[in-house]
């Protein structure tokens, strides 16, 4: 096989004794199937399944224009054979080959779907079968290049059952997958897309501000908590500092006095800290310390 010279030595050794497995008869092909249902035959699934690997090969082949290597795509394959076997009933006059076929589309589907984008695409059924059929329905319409054009757009929803917004959607997507942000922009190499993007973090002169701010904002409250009574100081803390504010009826529980009282301690002990503060800035209010 042409792709099979892009795998390494162990995977082409593999395919190659993949595609020299025997083929089955209907007969050996059931009794095989009976003794892995009804005996747990080891050697009668692997016998039953090498067989068809070559079915595995070859679907791989064919998804390999999503561009991944063909090594996963018999592993993903491999798995839906496996899966194929466990489930597969010999009684039902079906051949094994077809109904394989199902499970290993399936799995290499799936993994085309995990792997071409970071965003998740066709995670429904008519998703899924947009994304496997758009080129397909693209190339039949002579539409191929470049943006879809309204026409294409048009039949492509029509003929799949689907909004002309999903059908943009998942050609837009199909048009390249993930390009990563330190590839260059051009050949030379001194830039890369990256290098592009806006630095929306604060620049280092406003840190060093909001950082001296803080501090001096801090430094402020403290020295306007430290005029306050033992009283007034836990209320402000339970009130104001407190990550999860107490209400005045629990505060006036906890210290055996009515909601009222609690509520102008509180009064009171912000009316010293904006005093003492008026003393150093001017308007505690504007400045956002004591509201």
């Amino acid at each position: 096989m042409a792709t099979a010279s892009e795998a390494g030595p162990v995977e082409r050794r593999f395919m190659r004794d993949a595609m020299r497995a025997p083929l089955l008869n209907v007969e050996r092909e059931q009794a095989l199937a009976r003794r892995w249902r009804d005996d747990g035959d080891d050697e009668a699934l692997q016998e039953l399944t090498g067989a068809y690997m070559r079915l595995v090969i070859a679907m791989a082949a064919k998804f390999r224009r999503y561009g991944l290597p063909m090594a996963d795509l018999v592993q993903e394959g491999a798995v839906g054979l496996m899966q194929a076997a466990d489930r597969f009933d010999p009684d039902r006059g079906v051949r094994f080959s077809t109904y394989a076929g199902w499970w290993v589309r399936a799995a290499m589907q799936d993994f085309v779907l995990r792997n071409w984008s970071i965003v998740r695409t066709g995670t429904t059924a008519s998703g899924k079968s947009l994304f496997f059929k758009l080129r397909g329905l693209r190339a039949r319409l002579g539409d191929l290049e470049g943006r879809l054009t309204g026409e294409a757009r048009t039949k492509i929803a029509a003929e799949l059952g689907v909004e002309e917004g999903e059908v943009e959607a998942m050609a837009a997507r199909m048009g390249g997958p993930d390009r990563s942000l330190d590839a260059p922009i051009s050949g030379d190499g001194e830039e890369d897309w990256l290098g592009l993007l806006p630095d929306e973090r604060d620049r280092p002169d406003q840190v060093v501000e909001a950082t001296l701010d803080g501090e001096r904002r801090h430094g402020l409250i403290d020295r306007s908590m430290a005029k306050l009574t033992a009283r007034e100081r836990s209320v402000i803390e339970a009130r104001r500092l407190a990550d999860d504010p107490v209400t005045l009826e629990a505060l006036g529980v906890q210290m055996g006095v009515s909601k009222e009282r609690v509520r102008q301690i509180e009064q009171a002990a912000l009316a010293k800290m904006r005093a003492c503060i008026e003393r150093e800035v001017g308007d505690p209010v504007a400045a956002g310390l004591v509201g």
